[in-house]
Parts: C-alpha cells; structure tokens; sequence
C-alpha cells in the first residue's frame, strides 16, 4: 500500500468528506470506509453536559455545546468541545442547523427551554439521534404539548425521552454514561448501511493511524483486522501502524495479541511486504500467556511504502 493512498483518506477525512481504499492479500479483497466524525450536539451547558461531552470526545464525536450562560458556555469549561455557542437556544440552532446525521441532546436547565430547542429542531430534519431528559411525567406532558401544536405524532415518538438507557444512573457522571451508551447504540444502527455488509466496519475515525502512515516516509507497517471468529479484544475494521522501533498508533485490541503483531510488523516496516497473520486465542499458548478471550482473528500486515 502506498503511501500516497492513505495521504487521500486522511485528506478526504480532513475535509469532512468519506474515503474507501481496497486492501488485497492471498486473493482475497476487503474495503474500509472512513466517514466523518458525527456530530454530538450538547443543548445544555450543565453539570452533565461536562462528563458527557468528555465521554463524548473520547467515543470520537465532533461535540458542540449550546448555553445561553457565559459561565457556562466557554472553551475553558468544556475544553474537549470543538464548538461551543454562547446564544439563545433558538438562535443557537440555527446557527448550527441540525441535520439527519447528527446526535442531539436537549439536556437544559428548565422545561421551557428544553420545548424551545425540540419545536426549532422538529421544523428541520430529524436528527440521527434525539434525546430529551426529564422524568416521564415530565416528558409526556411535553409529548402531549407538542402534538397539541401540530407536531407529527411518529417524530415525537422517535424522541429518545427519557433519554438514556435504563442502567439505573444517580449521579450526573452516571447518568451521562447512560446517555452515551445510547449514543453508541444508535450509531452503530447507522452506520449499518443497507449493501454495505462487504465493507468492514469503521471501529473509529482513525486520525492518528491515518496521520502515522500518511506521514511515514515509507517507515510504517498497517496492521488492520479484516476477519473474526468467536471473542476477540477488537473486531474486523479495527486499524493500527506500527514501525520499525515498535512505536504503534491505534490498537488492534491490546494484550500478549496484539503484542504478537507488533513483534511481526516491525520486521516488515519499510520492506514492501504483505502477509495475513492469524491470532489464536483459543490453544493452550494462549491460555498459558493469559489471553482473555478465546477468538481468532486475521490480520492483514502490509508495510506502507513512499
């Protein structure tokens, strides 16, 4: 693989726009797309807002928070947000403008903001994700208001209210989790293209990854798991660079596993070589090195050339 190519994907990355490449070894041929970042949108400046744009960060969403506080809404308290908005929550979205790829949250300080951002979004596309916190009394009294208006009664059920998933969270920390592990849910439903099941899976946006070999001066080996069979610390699409010292970017799940494929990219970083290299984690090395899981999984390894 040159290196050229992935100077494109991380290009295409960069400009919001999505890239595939082709990887072939031993007859077979597997593609990987890159898409965008999606974009989580935070209405809502407050206690919880702070671990969920964290957590948000992390799980490689674009977050942007929207408050109508300047002690809230500010670079220094959510330094991990790419976009933060100081303005009303209706001038707010326009701004922002909220599309049917995006992840929106309604997590105000007061019911009647929370029906400001829900009537400014429902007059635009439907959001990707759209969730609304509150009790359930709370929030199906805000159902009922929004019918009441003329709202359509499918969009409203498409609402995530309360939002979240149901794991029994107290503290705002928890409750943010909760909020994310829905996000992670619905992303993965959509990402799930109809004639896409030949394309492996984005596990993430790979900027890291994409910048080693991109940058690598022909000094890289790619490390990128194109089949699994049964538990395997990561799954199929999942991407890694490795070069001659053994400095890595990315994972490929961590462990005496991937350990094994460091040791075997290493020797082939710079060489133009190509190889499908098979991790056993179910014989008796295995157990013996503690492996956690008990899959298999196959590696392509093929060292990046300028």
């Amino acid at each position: 693989m040159r290196q050229a190519v992935f100077e494109e994907i991380r290009s295409q990355a960069e400009q919001g726009k999505t890239a595939l490449a082709s990887f072939e070894a031993e007859g077979k041929v597997w593609q990987r797309k890159w898409t965008p970042r999606e974009r989580l949108i935070l209405l809502g400046a407050g206690h919880i807002a702070l671990p969920l744009c964290q957590i948000g960060a992390l799980l490689d969403f674009s977050v942007t928070v929207l408050d109508d506080r300047p002690s809230f809404a500010n670079h220094l308290r959510f330094p991990q947000a790419e976009t933060v908005i100081c303005d009303g929550f209706c001038r707010g979205l326009e701004q922002i403008s909220p599309g049917p790829d995006d992840y929106v949250c309604v997590i105000t300080r007061g019911h009647r903001y929370d029906g400001e951002c829900l009537r400014q979004i429902l007059k635009g596309s439907m959001p990707a994700y759209l969730g609304m916190i509150g009790s359930r009394r709370r929030v199906a009294g805000m159902m009922e208001e929004l019918e009441a208006e003329g709202f359509d009664r499918e969009c409203l059920r498409k609402i995530c209210a309360p939002i979240g998933l149901p794991i029994g969270g107290q503290t705002t920390a928890e409750i943010a989790v909760s909020i994310a592990a829905q996000l992670v849910e619905y992303r993965a439903k959509n990402r799930r293209q109809p004639g896409e099941s030949a394309c492996l899976p984005q596990t993430n946006v790979d900027e890291a990854v994409l910048k080693a070999l991109s940058e690598g001066a022909g000094s890289q080996t790619m490390a990128l798991i194109v089949e699994t069979k049964g538990s395997t610390p990561a799954k199929a699409g999942s991407m890694m660079a490795v070069d001659a010292l053994g400095r890595t970017w990315g994972t490929i799940g961590g462990g005496c596993g991937e350990a094994e494929v460091i040791r075997e990219a290493r020797l082939m970083a710079g060489k133009d070589q190509k190889k499908l290299m098979t991790v056993n984690m179910t014989n008796e090395t295995a157990e013996e090195e503690g492996m956690v899981c008990g899959g298999v999984m196959t590696v392509l390894l093929e060292s990046v050339s300028g």
